[in-house]
């Protein structure tokens, strides 16, 4: 058994080899994101407490009351200025460090992905013609650079390259050594609290590179596992990727607002952190999308952050920097939304329309000395915790769960 380091992103064919400096450059990203997470971001909330709130109660005769109160107050202050610029360079430098390699393999890396598609019988599925949704081609999602539809030249997986290392170098490595960690939280939670539940086929709405769509094939070996996303070089990369890890998984240019799949063909729907990156009018078709699409019984769960209603305005205020810093315009506004009711209008079953959080998995088998996991690793993970950031607060993901009715009569339930 091979014993990986859960903060080390894990090697695979479509990853290219880096140089002593690359990795340093990308090594150096990574830490400075995690120096902003842990030494900075704790500084904001006694800023705000001891100078900012205070502030404000004089200017305005009142305390801040919302998210956007607490805005108009910290954006004056200059912690919150540095924090705020030092974040968006560290996410500018991501990129910046891992395009280097990107460019200089992409010639290798596309015949890579050639030959690893042509050696799986999944399919891949990239129709002529398709023109991705505004709200993902016209904004470098993340700053991204192109984002995630780009294509440069025939073939193109570089949006996939870069999304699948930068990610990793994102997140400080707690998506585990294969990114992966939503989809294996959602697995957990599912084969605890619906052991029974054997889906035959699932489907993994806006995929990007298969990150979480995999793991859905290890723990249900099974099924006919798809993934579908707007941008094709990222789903042509991913469907290399999943050959290259070894998993037979489909993929699909498709959107989540409109697949081309039959009516109740899944038996289970998921996403991971797509919801925040559609719109006011593309979200609730996706809700009515996943109930045209799944069998009766069948299950949606969407994975997310929690809304803006199950947390305080301070958290609220920290979150919605993404709206205003990382190139996300839909992300407060998505949690503004009310899922709940919009689950029950595209005719789930009303009783069990809930939200719920799903442990992360990295954290569980690792602080638990899991397989495949060292004591180093272990008393690394105990010493780190996620507060804010495109993280799962206090260690967990939300996750919107609905079930479709056996029958017409239960859905008035």
């Amino acid at each position: 058994m091979t014993v990986l380091n859960t903060f080390q992103q894990g090697h695979h064919d479509m990853l290219p080899t880096l140089t002593h400096d690359e990795a340093s450059r990308q090594e150096f990203a990574k830490s400075l994101k995690g120096f902003i997470q842990q030494r900075l971001l704790p500084g904001l909330q006694p800023v705000y407490r001891q100078r900012v709130a205070r502030s404000f109660e004089r200017e305005h005769g009142r305390a801040p009351q919302d998210r956007n109160d607490i805005r108009d107050g910290m954006v004056r202050d200059s912690y919150f200025q540095l924090y705020a610029a030092t974040n968006r360079v560290a996410q500018e430098l991501i990129w910046e460090t891992t395009n280097i390699s990107v460019e200089r393999e992409l010639p290798e890396l596309i015949e890579k992905a050639k030959a690893l598609s042509a050696s799986t019988p999944a399919k891949l599925d990239i129709p002529e013609g398709f023109v991705p949704p505004r709200y993902v081609s016209a904004i470098d999602i993340h700053c991204m650079p192109g984002g995630y539809c780009s294509e440069v030249t025939q073939d193109d997986v570089a949006a996939g390259v870069l999304y699948d290392r930068g990610v990793h170098l994102y997140a400080m490595g707690y998506g585990g050594p294969h990114n992966d960690d939503m989809g294996r939280s959602v697995c957990n939670y599912l084969t605890r609290n619906f052991p029974d539940f054997k889906p035959r086929r699932i489907l993994d709405m806006g995929c990007t590179v298969g990150h979480s769509t995999l793991p859905y094939k290890e723990y249900f070996p099974d099924a006919e596992v798809w993934g579908i996303d707007v941008g094709a070089p990222v789903v042509r990369y991913a469907h290399a990727r999943a050959a290259a890890l070894g998993r037979e998984v489909n993929f699909a240019q498709m959107n989540a607002e409109e697949t081309r799949f039959e009516d109740g063909y899944f038996d289970l729907v998921v996403s991971h952190i797509l919801l925040h990156e559609t719109s006011g009018k593309a979200m609730p078709r996706v809700f009515d999308e996943s109930a045209r699409l799944l069998a009766p019984g069948g299950m949606m769960i969407h994975a997310d952050l929690p809304p803006f209603d199950l947390m305080d305005p301070f958290t609220q205020f920290i979150l919605d920097n993404e709206t205003w810093y990382n190139n996300e315009p839909f992300w407060g506004a998505m949690r503004d939304m009310d899922q709940i009711a919009m689950a029950k209008r595209a005719g789930f079953r009303p009783d069990s329309v809930r939200f719920d959080t799903a442990p992360m998995a990295v954290m569980e088998f690792a602080g638990n000395g899991g397989d495949g996991y060292d004591a180093a690793t272990t008393e690394a993970v105990a010493d780190r915790e996620f507060t804010a950031g495109e993280f799962a607060p206090g260690g967990g993901w939300e996750v919107l769960i609905a079930q479709k009715p056996l029958a017409q009569a239960e859905a008035a339930q």
